[in-house]
C-alpha cells in the first residue's frame, strides 16, 4: 500500500511538472527559449551574484538577466557616461553586437551611473544593446564578478552555461572581442 502512494505521488509530480513546463513555454517564460539547451547544475557564486541580480530600466521597469539573457554566451560591460574610457569603447562594442548577435552572442551594458546622464548619452550615441542601471551597486557586483579595483570600464564574457570565462579591466576593444568569441562554442 506504501508502495502504491508513493508511486502514485510520483506520477502527479511529473505530471505537475509537465504541465509547468508546457505552461511556461506556452506563455513565454521559457527561459533560453524554444530549442534553446537550459544551462544545467549550480552556478558559481560569482555568476549567481550577476543571473540572480535585478535592474532598473530606463523605462522604470524592473530587469532580470536571467529571464532574458541566460542559455548562451553574454558580453556583459560596466560602464559610465562620466568615464571616458568607456564612452571611447562603447562604439566598439556595438559593433561587436553588430558582428555576433547571429552567432548567438548577446550584449548587456551596465550603466553605473544615474538615470538622465544615461539618457540624455543614449540619445547622442543610440546603441543597440540593452542597457540597464546598476547603480553605486554595480561596483560591488563588478567586484563580485572579478573587478578587485572597482574601476571603469569593466567587461566581462559568461558562457552559454551562465558562468565567466573572460574579464577586462580597461578599454575593451573589437579586435580582442572577436577573438574572445571565436573561441567560445555557442
Amino acid at each position: 500500500m506504501q508502495r502504491r502512494a508513493i508511486l502514485g505521488l510520483g506520477a502527479a509530480g511529473l505530471a505537475a511538472a509537465g504541465a509547468g513546463a508546457y505552461l511556461a513555454l506556452r506563455h513565454g517564460h521559457g527561459g533560453p527559449g524554444v530549442g534553446a539547451a537550459a544551462p544545467t547544475g549550480p552556478l558559481s557564486a560569482q555568476a549567481a551574484a550577476f543571473w540572480n541580480a535585478s535592474f532598473d530600466s530606463l523605462d522604470q521597469s524592473t530587469y532580470q538577466p536571467a529571464q532574458h539573457l541566460r542559455g548562451k554566451p553574454l558580453l556583459l560591460n560596466f560602464w559610465a557616461t562620466w568615464c571616458a574610457p568607456c564612452v571611447k569603447e562603447l562604439p566598439e562594442i556595438n559593433q561587436f553586437h553588430d558582428e555576433f548577435a547571429a552567432k548567438g552572442w548577446q550584449v548587456l551594458g551596465l550603466a553605473v551611473d544615474a538615470p538622465t546622464p544615461v539618457r540624455g548619452f543614449l540619445e547622442k550615441l543610440p546603441l543597440k544593446f540593452p542597457v540597464v542601471l546598476a547603480g553605486l551597486t554595480g561596483t560591488d557586483l563588478s567586484k563580485t564578478l572579478g573587478n578587485s579595483k572597482g574601476g571603469l570600464p569593466f567587461t566581462v564574457a559568461f558562457g552559454p552555461q551562465g558562468e565567466p570565462i573572460w574579464r577586462k579591466l580597461g578599454a575593451t576593444h573589437l579586435e580582442e572581442l572577436r577573438e574572445m568569441a571565436r573561441g567560445v562554442q555557442v
